[in-house]
């Protein structure tokens, strides 16, 4: 294991003209940088072939595994530019660790973590024009993903495995200012069971969350709630994309227990940071009544979604069949924003790093 990923550098870069055009509005997921990160694995040989080289499409045959058994997985985290001009990632080892427990989940190989860093690490040396100026909160978002991409029909782990990173330039989350978001309360879907793939960071998960998200749209909110429990009760466990966290009068930031949502990279960041804002991090079950009572008596008194795209979304209004409820007076709350502010000020180095979260890549 060599945990290298050689440059094999693009003959065809995207103009410099047309890539500042680019940066100047990047928005999320629409542009894609020069280069991108491959390796790999079958059960003969093991991980191989890794490299660094132009961003291109694949050639897969009509039966290749993912398409038919969806046996695959993916990370998200993102290069941050300093005011010095130097390129930072934060918390890459946890991705890395989340990456490997998602692949034993779905009986894909393990990627060791020195690969897993090496090869984000190599695509932003390379694509480093990419990553956006500082002086905002733009970045440059990198997608870790593997998926079977062996060319058999049976139900059985593939034999043949395709790593890949790719990198897309990210504005602001909130380009107009951050304002807070209604959820709608699913009573219809749930996102996942005891002993499934809620754990996971996996393309099936977020397949199964589009229906309760165009429900949410439906009644008009910007995002979906799942519960533990379909009838509209229960534990609250995710919104489509992000942790849940609750902010209470006796001041506890409290957010619901692993085991079937996601180890966000923000919630544990956010976890560890609570102490600083005089909030005692608790991690339990929250029932749906819990919260609603707490809204309507003041004992909760913000609620957020913590995720890497927008870091932290400020929740100030639910609806579900039958109701509806605000938090902390419809408007996002003061701690909030102020867990949001530190946050964005360790990632971009305005703040000190006293956990040893940020590592250099530039």
């Amino acid at each position: 294991m060599t945990g290298t990923f050689p440059l094999v550098r693009t003959t065809e870069p995207v103009p410099e003209a047309e890539r500042h055009g680019i940066l100047a509005a990047p928005g999320f997921g629409k542009f894609f940088t020069d280069h991108m990160a491959t390796a790999t694995w079958t059960s003969a040989e093991g991980w191989h072939e890794r490299r660094i080289g132009p961003l291109a499409p694949y050639t897969l045959h009509p039966s290749a595994a993912v398409l038919h058994y969806a046996q695959e997985i993916f990370e998200g985290l993102k290069a941050y530019r300093h005011a010095d001009g130097s390129v930072w990632l934060f918390r890459p080892e946890f991705n890395a660790r989340r990456f490997a427990g998602s692949a034993r989940r779905l009986a894909l190989p393990e990627l060791p973590e020195e690969d897993f860093l090496a090869s984000v690490e190599e695509l932003v040396r390379a694509d480093e024009a990419w990553v956006p100026a500082s002086g905002g909160e733009a970045s440059l978002y990198l997608r870790p993903y593997m998926f079977a991409s062996e060319a058999f029909l049976g139900v059985r782990p593939a034999d043949r495995v395709t790593y890949s990173v790719i990198a897309s330039p990210a504005g602001p989350y909130f380009a107009s200012g951050v304002t807070g978001i209604t959820l709608w309360v699913s009573g219809e879907y749930t996102r996942a069971g005891r002993g499934g793939t809620g754990a996971a960071k996996c393309g099936g998960n977020y397949a199964s969350s589009l229906a309760a998200q165009l429900e949410a749209k439906q009644h008009g909110c910007d995002q979906v709630l799942f519960l533990d429990d379909t009838g509209g009760e229960g534990d609250l466990e995710e919104s489509g994309t992000m942790n849940l966290c609750l902010i209470t009068s006796s001041g506890e930031l409290v957010t619901p227990a692993l085991g079937t949502i996601l180890d966000g990279v923000t919630r544990s960041s956010i976890l560890a940071l609570a102490g600083e804002f005089g909030l005692a991090p608790v991690e339990r079950a929250i029932t749906l009544a819990e919260l609603r009572a707490g809204a309507a008596d003041g004992t909760v008194t913000e609620v957020f979604a913590a995720g890497t795209a927008a870091v932290i979304t400020p929740i100030t209004a639910f609806k579900g069949e039958g109701y509806e409820f605000t938090v902390g007076g419809g408007t996002p709350g003061k701690q909030t924003l102020a867990l949001r502010e530190h946050v964005l000020d360790i990632q971009y180095g305005r703040a000190e790093d006293r956990h040893g979260w940020l590592r250099r890549v530039s």
